[in-house]
């Protein structure tokens, strides 16, 4: 997630109450034809460079065109399996994004996958919202993505209908509601430093601050008012006994300075190394806890999943490269 310096600090605010509480309590080379469904359009898939190309889709749920960045094979597109690869708070309309900020294209250049990558969903958790907000409108994204846009996308690309979704950040919590929303349509999850507590106090507290630090919108216009369902119907956490039979990844750093947390280590385009390990570091203690409840909670049902929490990290793209890099082994088995 690249936020500007005033923002992550805003950000680092709430998440630091909510440490405190957890502690306290614990070019174009051809265009496909529009392929029509109810609810969702393909209007172009445009070839940009080598196994990089950008895809549109209209949307009946969200009253726009989406558009995607996806990698291909560059060779026997056909039949491959589809990864969906989801940005942090900024959606990558922030200018962080997996293409930008990692070198995921050279890693999946030889590898037989369709890598979708979402250009949109700053501070919306990639869920649908109940009301129409003055600032994001009314996203329906879980209606897009688990609905509407697979069986489109899958003609278009000549998939082979398998999936496997991951996230980072703020999508880390999405990409585990969308797993738990459509268990049959994803047979992988990957979340890297998310959250899967979002009906605590502290937990809200954190999502409706990045909401409005990301996007300025209000979260009551998401899932409701405290206290509300939707927001217990929202936490991976409470529903975690839905993840049975869906492969789980899930890491977060400690919070802790680690071996990118240097001037030599930085991602390109990440902030001030004063602001990644301060902020940064508050972030990722914050969801390091997160992660250890969710572990845990999986554990106590008997659920398999694959959980790596090392030592030190920070909340920052190079340690995120090397989780996506760790999970493509259970993502991959995960798409077969």
């Amino acid at each position: 997630m690249k936020v500007s310096v005033g923002l992550r600090r805003a950000l680092s605010l709430v998440l630091v109450v909510l440490i405190a509480v957890t502690v306290a309590v614990a070019g174009s080379f051809g265009v496909v034809p529009a392929q029509a469904s109810p609810g969702a359009q393909v209007l172009s898939l445009t070839h940009l460079r080598d196994a990089l190309w950008r895809v549109v889709v209209r949307s009946t749920s969200m009253g726009a065109d989406i558009p995607f960045y996806v990698l291909r094979p560059k060779s026997e597109m056909a039949g491959a399996p589809t990864l969906y690869l989801l940005n942090g708070a900024g959606g990558g309309e922030d200018g962080a994004n997996w293409l930008a900020q990692t070198d995921a294209e050279k890693f999946f250049a030889e590898k037989k996958v369709n890598v979708v990558i979402p250009e949109k969903g700053r501070g919306t958790y990639y869920t649908d919202w109940q009301r129409n907000d003055p600032k994001v409108g009314k996203p329906q994204w879980e209606t897009f993505l688990t609905r509407e846009l697979p069986p489109v996308l899958d003609t278009a690309l000549t998939s082979s209908g398998r999936n496997a979704i991951a996230g980072l950040s703020m999508s880390g919590t999405s990409v585990l509601n969308l797993a738990i929303a459509a268990p049959e349509l994803y047979g992988a999850v990957a979340s890297y430093s998310g959250c899967a507590l979002t009906s605590t106090p502290e937990g809200e507290a954190a999502v409706r601050g990045i909401v409005y630090t990301a996007a300025g919108a209000d979260a009551t216009n998401m899932w409701g008012p405290s206290g509300s369902p939707a927001w217990a119907a929202n936490d991976p956490y409470v529903h975690a006994a839905e993840l049975r039979g869906t492969r789980v990844y899930l890491s977060s750093g400690s919070g802790l300075p680690g071996r990118y947390d240097t001037p030599e280590g930085q991602a390109p385009g990440s902030p001030p190394l004063y602001d990644q390990i301060l902020v940064g570091g508050a972030l990722e203690k914050a969801t390091r806890y997160c992660t250890e409840r969710m572990t845990a909670r999986l554990r106590e049902l008997g659920i398999p999943a694959q959980s790596h929490l090392p030592p030190t990290g920070t909340h920052s793209w190079n340690y995120w490269r090397d989780e996506l890099k760790r999970s493509w082994p259970m993502l991959a088995a995960g798409l077969r």
